[in-house]
C-alpha cells in the first residue's frame, strides 16, 4: 500500500476511535480530504473488515447521513495505570472497552530501585499471556504519578532509569512495541477530554483525588502542561498552617489534609482514640492501602458517622483549592476523578460549601463541579488515548 494512501487511513482511524462514529460528510471534515477520496477510504477499509456501517444517524430533518464505527478487533491498545502501590494492565479495543479484566500487579514505586526492571517483567508476562498477535497491537500507554518530562521521557519522581537511557525506549525494546508516558493525572484529564464530562468544554480542571490530589487542566480546548510539563502540582499549594511536614519536604501542603492516605491516617488515629465505627482499626493500614481505602468507602455506603466526617473534612478541604483555582482560572466544569470519586456524592455539599465560603460569587456562579462519570477507570483510558493520539506517528514510523 503507498504510504500517502496509508497515511490517509490512519487519520481516519484516529479520528473514528475518538468520535466513536462519524458520518462520511463529518469525516472528510476532520481528515480536511474531500468526500469523493473519503469516500473511497471508507469503502476500502470496510472492504478490509477495518471499518462497518453502523446505520443510519438520527433525523435532524432531512436526509439521513450512514454512520461509520471502526471494527472493535481491528488493532489493540495496551493501557497501563500505575500509583505509588499498584499497577493495573488492560487491554483495550478500538470501541474503549475491556478485552481481558484489569490484572494487577503490586508494584510499590517509593524507594524501589528495581521498579522500572519489575514493571518490564510484568509487563512482558502480560503480554505473553494475551494470545494476540503484536502485530495488533497499535502500543502500550504508561500514566505514572510523578515529575514527567514527556518529550525525554523521563520520570525525575520514580521509575530510575541509567544515565542516557529513557523509560519509553527501555521498555519498547523489551517488549517490541512502542510506548508512551505521561503523568497520571494528565492522562486522567485526557481521557475527561476526550470522553468525559469536559469534552465539549474549553477550560475545565480535573482533579485526580488519590494517594495525592492531581490536577490535569484543560485551557482553551488543550491540555496544559506549563513550561517543562510538570504544572498541575495541585497537591503542594500550601494551603495550612498545620505543621505538617509533606513528602516533598514542605509544610502544610493540600495533600496533608486531604489525600486518600490520610484518610486512612486518621480514622486510624480516631479508631485508637476509641470513636466508634464499623470500621475495623486492623484495616486501616498503610501496608495495604487499597484495602484500607475499600473499608472506609464501604463504611460510608453504609452510612458509618466516622467514614462520612472523614470524606466531607477532605471534600471542604479540596473545595478551598478548587477556589483558587476558579479565582485563577475561571473554569467553565470541575470534575473529581480518580479513585476518589468512587465515594460519590458525598464531595458535592462540603466542596459547595467551601466554594462558597472561599470565592467571589461572580467567579464561582458560572463553575460546576460534578463527580467523574469515568472513575476509577480513566486513567486506564487516558493512557490508551495517549497511544491513539500518536496513532498516525506510529504507522508512519512503521513504514
Amino acid at each position: 500500500m503507498k504510504a500517502k494512501q496509508q497515511a490517509y487511513r490512519t487519520k481516519v482511524v484516529k479520528e473514528l476511535y475518538f468520535a466513536k462514529a462519524l458520518s462520511c460528510a463529518d469525516l472528510c471534515v476532520q481528515i480536511d480530504k474531500s468526500l469523493p477520496l473519503t469516500t473511497t477510504l471508507l469503502n476500502e477499509m470496510i472492504a478490509d473488515g477495518l471499518v462497518y456501517d453502523t446505520g443510519y444517524a438520527p433525523s435532524t430533518g432531512g436526509r439521513r447521513p450512514q454512520v461509520y464505527a471502526l471494527q472493535p478487533d481491528m488493532q489493540y491498545v495496551i493501557a497501563i495505570a500505575m500509583d505509588q502501590f499498584v499497577t493495573r494492565m488492560a487491554v483495550i479495543n478500538m470501541k474503549n472497552d475491556y478485552v481481558f479484566p484489569v490484572k494487577k500487579y503490586q508494584l510499590p514505586l517509593e524507594d524501589n530501585p528495581s521498579s522500572l526492571d519489575q514493571l518490564i517483567v510484568n509487563l512482558t508476562a502480560f503480554i505473553n499471556e494475551l494470545g494476540i498477535d503484536h502485530s495488533k497491537i497499535a502500543g502500550v500507554g504508561i500514566g505514572m504519578p510523578g515529575f514527567i518530562d514527556v518529550t525525554r521521557s523521563l520520570n525525575y519522581t520514580f521509575l530510575q532509569t541509567q544515565p542516557g537511557e529513557d523509560i519509553a525506549s527501555r521498555i519498547s525494546a523489551a517488549v517490541g512495541m512502542p510506548v508512551f508516558i505521561d503523568n497520571d493525572s494528565s492522562l486522567v484529564a485526557l481521557a475527561e477530554k476526550k470522553f468525559g464530562h469536559v469534552s465539549n468544554v474549553n477550560n475545565g480542571m480535573v482533579i485526580n483525588v488519590g494517594w495525592g490530589i492531581g490536577l490535569g487542566m484543560i485551557l482553551n480546548g488543550e491540555l496544559f502542561r506549563g513550561n517543562k510539563g510538570f504544572a498541575g502540582e495541585l497537591s503542594h499549594i500550601p494551603l495550612f498552617t498545620n505543621n505538617k511536614l509533606c513528602k516533598c519536604g514542605k509544610i502544610g501542603c493540600l495533600e496533608t489534609e486531604t489525600s486518600l492516605l490520610l484518610l486512612i491516617e486518621k480514622a486510624h488515629e480516631q479508631l485508637k482514640s476509641g470513636r466508634s465505627s464499623i470500621i475495623a482499626i486492623e484495616d486501616m493500614t498503610l501496608q495495604n492501602p487499597e484495602h484500607a481505602f475499600e473499608a472506609i468507602k464501604t463504611a460510608l455506603q453504609r452510612g458509618d458517622k466516622l467514614a462520612i466526617d472523614l470524606f466531607s473534612e477532605a471534600a471542604y478541604n479540596i473545595g478551598r483549592s478548587i477556589a483558587i483555582l476558579i479565582h485563577l482560572l475561571n473554569p467553565e466544569t470541575i470534575i473529581l476523578s480518580g479513585r476518589g470519586s468512587l465515594a460519590g456524592d458525598i464531595w458535592y455539599a462540603p466542596i459547595q460549601q467551601a466554594i462558597k465560603e472561599h470565592c467571589i460569587p461572580r467567579l464561582s456562579d458560572g463553575t460546576t463541579v460534578h463527580v467523574s462519570a469515568l472513575g476509577y477507570d480513566a486513567e486506564i483510558i487516558g493512557a490508551a488515548a495517549l497511544v491513539m493520539e500518536n496513532y498516525d506517528q506510529l504507522t508512519f514510523e512503521s513504514n
